[in-house]
């Protein structure tokens, strides 16, 4: 399996709420730039957490790579358990699935794949991406492949 992780891009300071925060323009261009890194991988699915920078982020890799089918799930925003995604992704079944989402989530799933526990978070930048590869995304059986930050 290969996992991609996706920070979304630089979004507002400001906005009614935390979800409802959109991209700036140097968010878009941080996206297209980490766009580049997937434009030639398999992509099976997209899935998105629903806070609108997120879904934005989404937006644009999907134009930039091809369609690809696009599922927003409730389980990738910020705050959520990174074992409780872990648990999504096993009742999934895609060999190549990028996930868009937030920090501090990102950064601690991505710590909890490759090392089984919590504590050892990547530091991931706006429109940060990382390559994890294994044969399950279980904590501690994969291994981060590359870290590009935008």
């Amino acid at each position: 399996m290969n996992l991609w992780i996706l920070r979304h891009g630089e979004a507002q300071n400001q906005a009614h709420n935390d979800a409802a925060r959109e991209l700036t323009p140097r968010g878009r261009l941080e996206v297209q730039r980490s766009a580049v890194h997937l434009g030639d991988q398999p992509l099976d699915a997209i899935l998105v957490s629903p806070y609108v920078r997120a879904q934005q982020t989404a937006a644009v890799i999907n134009a930039a790579v091809g369609p690809k089918p696009l599922f927003t799930v409730p389980w990738l925003t910020p705050e959520s358990d990174p074992a409780e995604v872990l648990r999504q992704l096993d009742s999934l079944h895609y060999r190549d699935l990028l996930l868009v989402s937030h920090q501090p989530l990102v950064g601690v799933l991505i710590g909890l794949l490759q090392h089984g526990h919590m504590r050892q978070p990547e530091s991931m930048g706006t429109a940060s991406l990382a390559q994890l590869e294994g044969d399950f995304a279980l904590a501690g059986l994969m291994s981060l492949r590359q870290l590009r930050h935008a």
